[in-house]
């Protein structure tokens, strides 16, 4: 458990945070908070103040708008991250990322591994990486364990765009960007993607920008 010094500092930033109303900032790459230095959660905010930070990173989600977001992408370096997915996208898309509604959810301390060897690549983009999108070859499906926001367990095999969304947060929570496991050829503004690689998989990105997709 944190000592009470070591929570006092995480309480205050937070209740910084708090003090304004509407979403929060989203810091941007290049802050080192989204490089380390991020601390297992046991218990650094009392259980008003960390329910009250859960509300604003759901808030935040919404309006950015993203699927995901981290504790450390708000300035704060804690293992907490909610996800969500309403999944507005067409029948061959669901179909070919495997995009599926995914409720609202609070993960705590969560850690994943793969399941099986399947691999499948698409374009990915970061509320921490503003304008811009890139290809990243992640696992087809994960085994996630967490705690919730009530402190249960939770021990959940994710398949096809869940389970890219469970990895992309959980990478933050160690230090990990989704620009670290692209393909750096791939790397394209939003306006590109939007005009060129709209497909529902990127295998006209891979030809036309010379590089390789997973078999």
């Amino acid at each position: 458990m944190a000592s009470p010094s070591d929570r006092a500092p995480l309480a205050e930033q937070v209740e910084e945070l708090l003090a304004a109303d509407g979403p929060l900032t989203v810091v941007a790459a290049g802050d080192p908070v989204l490089r380390g230095g991020i601390e297992p959660y046991d218990g650094q905010l009392d259980p008003g103040l960390f329910a009250r930070f859960v509300e604003a990173l759901r808030v935040t989600m919404h309006a950015a708008p993203g699927v995901g977001l981290a504790a450390p992408q708000v300035g704060v370096p804690l293992r907490i991250a909610v996800v969500e997915d309403p999944a507005p996208v067409s029948d061959e898309v669901r179909v070919a990322r495997g995009r599926v509604p995914q409720p609202f959810r609070v993960l705590v301390n969560p850690s994943y591994e793969p399941v099986g060897p399947g691999r499948a690549a698409f374009f990915e983009g970061c509320l921490s990486v503003p304008g811009w999108q890139a290809v990243v070859a992640r696992h087809t499906e994960v085994r996630l364990r967490a705690l919730d926001e009530g402190g249960r367990s939770v021990d959940e095999v994710f398949a096809g765009w869940p389970a890219r969304i469970v990895q992309h947060e959980t990478d933050h929570l160690d230090g990990t960007l989704y620009l670290d496991l692209a393909e750096p050829r791939s790397l394209s503004s939003n306006e590109a993607v939007a005009e060129r690689w709209a497909q529902p998989v990127p295998d006209a990105a891979a030809k036309a920008l010379g590089f390789q997709l997973p078999d």
